[in-house]
């Protein structure tokens, strides 16, 4: 799973939402370039090849990251800023999925340079089509820059 072809980071520290994202993900058989981790720290090493994931090759960056904002050791909005402030990440598309209602959080997310802000349907089939349609969107649709 964690190959060099992954393509989607799930940055999601609640179990049930992981599960349902990646469901939703292999309804469109792209759950197998998905790489999980439970921490906004596990996030970080993997995109900057520390931690547990020393020596990854960090040219090989998601097309999508997919991040809670309501994270364990570090928050959300730390991910997103260190990601959107190093150059080897700043292009890479962060999507923010969170249950986060609060308009300090959707305006300090688009402020530090999130591509997109998601509420997390309540609703099982609405939570489905929500992640299917992001996914598809990012990962077939959407046009990167060429840097």
């Amino acid at each position: 799973m964690l190959s060099h072809a992954i393509e989607i980071l799930l940055v999601e520290d609640n179990p049930e939402d992981a599960e349902l994202t990646i469901r939703a993900l292999r309804k469109k058989n792209m759950a197998n370039k998905v790489c999980h981790v439970r921490d906004g720290e596990e996030a970080l090493d993997y995109l900057f090849g520390t931690g547990s994931y020393a020596g990854r090759d960090i040219n090989a960056t998601p097309k999508v990251v997919l991040l809670d904002l309501k994270l364990p050791k570090v928050n959300g909005i730390e991910v997103l800023t260190r990601i959107k402030s190093d150059d080897r990440t700043k292009h890479t598309p962060v999507v923010v999925l969170t249950s986060s209602h609060e308009c300090r959080d959707l305006e300090e997310c688009y402020r530090l340079g999130a591509n997109s802000y998601i509420v997390k349907p309540v609703e099982f089939d609405s939570f489905i089509k929500a992640v299917t349609e992001l996914s598809l969107y990012w990962m077939l649709l959407n046009k990167p820059p060429c840097c």
